[in-house]
C-alpha cells in the first residue's frame, strides 16, 4: 500500500501515546447539562421548549431557522430549568439548561429510519438535517448543507478524514478501532445522497491498526477504498487530503466542491449511521482529554451540554502545575480561560498542559530563512503576510492570498525566530473578510 501525501507540511511530536491504546469510557451521567443553541457554523437555533417542560433524550429543543444551521436536541431526559445566555467557547450564547432525572428516557421520535438500500438520497439528506449533524472534525459546518452542492458542481468523490493529524488527539482513532462498521455505513449514505460511486477513507500510517480495521470493514464495498496517508501535519486539512487521495487541486479561494469532492470526518459519518439505523440525533461524541496537565488522560464519550470541568474531574482532575487549557489540539485548538463552559458537537479534545509544556518562547526578528514558505501547505508566504499584518497593510495581504491560509499553524511551529506568524495572519484574514462584508 503506497503512502499518499501533499507538498509541504511538518512533523510535530505525535504525543498520542497516553490515550491511543485506551478504549472509550462512558462518563457518569451529568446532573445538569447546559446545551447551547448555537453549536455550528451558521444561524443559531430558536428554542422550541419552555422552562418547566419535561424533555427526553433525542428530543428537539432548538429548531433551525435558516438553511445554514442545524437543529439541537436534548442529550438527557429531565426538566428544563432555564433558557438564556450562558458562557460558551465563543462568548455568551442562548442555552437550554436541563436538570437530568437520571433515567435517560428516549424520545418517541427516536426510531430507526430504514436502510440506505431502500431510502433514496433526499430521504437520507432529510434524516441528516433533522438529526442536527455537523462536521465533527472541529469546524461544525452543517452536513446537510455540505451535501447540497449547486447543480452545476458535480461531485465525483466523497473522502472521509481519518487522518487525525493533530497532536495529542485520539478520538477518531478509537472510533475507527471500536466501531468501523458505522463509519463505512455512514460513508455509503453520504455517497448515495451525492450520487457518487467512489469513496475514500484516508488514515495516516501511524494508525496501522485503524487502517487494518477499516480495510476489513470495507472489504465487501466495491466503491470504497481505505488509503494509507503519510504521517505529516496537516494531512487532515481538506485541500491537502483531497490532493493526497485524488491528485486534484482545489483552486485558490475555492471550496472542495470546485474539485468535485466532498470531505467529511469519520465521526460525522458514524453519526449519520446512528441517525439512520437508530434514529438518534447527534447528542454525544468521543472526546480526548489529555496532556501533561490532567492526571488521567482518557478517551471519553461525552454528552453535549456537559460542563468541561465535570469531564476533566472524571479524568482525575487537573495537576497542580496546570498552565494552559485548549479546546481541541495544540496546533489549531482554541485557548480557554476556564473549564466552566459546556461541551458541544465539535468538542474533539480537551488539552491540558503544565507550565513546562505551555511556556511560549521569546520571539525575535525574522531572519529571512524561508522555512515558513518551504513548508506552507497552502503555498503562501507567511513571513510577508506577518509583516503586512503588523503594519495594517491588509490590501497587500489580500494580494498575497492571505485568505488561502488554512490556519494550520505549521509556519509558527517551524519558525526558528519563534514568531507567532499564524496570529498575525488570522488578524489579517479577519480584517480582509470584514472589509468584503462591508462592500
Amino acid at each position: 500500500m503506497g503512502l499518499l501525501s501533499f507538498r509541504g507540511g511538518i512533523h510535530p511530536p505525535h504525543a498520542k501515546k497516553s490515550t491511543e491504546k485506551k478504549p472509550v469510557e462512558h462518563l457518569v451521567e451529568p446532573k445538569v447539562v447546559v446545551i447551547p443553541l448555537h453549536q455550528h457554523i451558521g444561524a443559531p437555533c430558536e428554542p422550541v421548549v419552555n422552562v418547566g417542560d419535561h424533555v427526553k433524550v433525542g428530543q428537539k429543543i432548538g429548531n433551525a431557522t435558516s438553511f445554514v444551521s442545524a437543529p439541537v436536541h436534548s442529550s438527557v431526559s429531565g426538566v428544563v430549568k432555564e433558557i438564556g445566555p450562558k458562557l460558551t467557547l465563543g462568548g455568551k450564547t442562548t442555552c437550554v439548561v436541563i436538570e437530568s432525572d437520571g433515567l435517560n428516557t428516549i424520545s418517541e421520535e427516536v426510531k430507526p429510519k430504514g436502510d440506505i438500500s431502500t431510502l433514496d438520497g433526499k430521504e437520507i439528506l432529510e434524516i441528516i438535517k433533522e438529526a442536527g449533524i455537523v462536521g465533527m472534525g472541529g469546524a461544525g459546518f452543517p452536513t446537510h448543507v455540505k451535501l447540497s452542492p449547486p447543480p452545476n458542481k458535480p461531485i465525483d468523490y466523497v473522502i472521509l478524514n481519518g487522518a487525525e493529524c493533530e497532536p495529542y488527539l485520539t478520538a477518531d482513532h478509537r472510533l475507527m478501532l471500536e466501531n468501523p462498521e458505522s463509519i463505512i455505513y455512514g460513508l455509503k449514505a453520504l455517497m448515495k445522497v451525492l450520487g457518487v460511486t467512489k469513496g475514500y477513507v484516508g488514515i495516516e500510517n501511524n494508525k496501522m491498526d485503524a487502517i487494518e480495521k477499516m480495510t476489513k470493514a470495507a472489504e465487501k464495498e466495491a466503491g470504497i477504498e481505505v488509503v494509507a496517508l503519510k504521517t505529516k501535519y496537516p494531512q487532515g486539512a481538506e485541500k491537502q487530503l483531497i490532493y493526497a487521495c485524488t491528485k486534484r487541486q482545489v483552486p485558490s479561494g475555492g471550496l472542495p466542491l470546485e474539485a468535485g469532492v466532498v470531505v467529511s470526518n469519520v465521526a460525522t459519518a458514524s453519526a449519520v449511521s446512528e441517525a439512520i439505523q437508530t434514529g438518534m440525533p447527534l447528542v454525544q461524541r468521543i472526546c480526548t482529554v489529555t496532556g501533561s496537565g490532567v492526571k488521567e488522560p482518557k478517551n471519553v464519550m461525552i454528552k453535549t451540554g456537559t460542563m468541561l470541568s465535570e469531564i476533566v474531574e472524571q479524568c482525575g482532575g487537573l495537576t497542580d502545575d496546570i498552565s494552559k487549557l485548549i479546546w481541541g489540539g495544540p496546533m489549531m485548538g482554541i485557548s480557554m480561560s476556564t473549564l466552566n463552559i459546556p461541551a458541544t458537537k465539535t468538542a474533539s479534545g480537551i488539552l491540558c498542559l503544565n507550565e513546562a509544556d505551555a511556556t511560549i518562547p521569546e520571539k525575535s526578528d525574522c531572519i529571512k530563512c524561508g522555512k515558513c514558505v518551504d513548508i506552507c501547505p497552502a503555498f503562501i508566504q507567511p513571513m510577508l503576510l506577518d509583516a503586512y499584518a503588523l503594519r495594517s497593510n491588509y490590501d497587500q495581504a489580500e494580494k498575497l492570498r492571505v485568505l488561502d491560509c488554512i490556519e494550520c499553524g505549521s509556519c509558527s511551529f517551524v519558525c526558528p525566530a519563534k514568531r507567532p506568524l499564524l496570529h498575525s495572519i488570522r488578524v489579517a484574514k479577519r480584517e480582509v473578510l470584514a472589509r468584503k462584508k462591508r462592500v
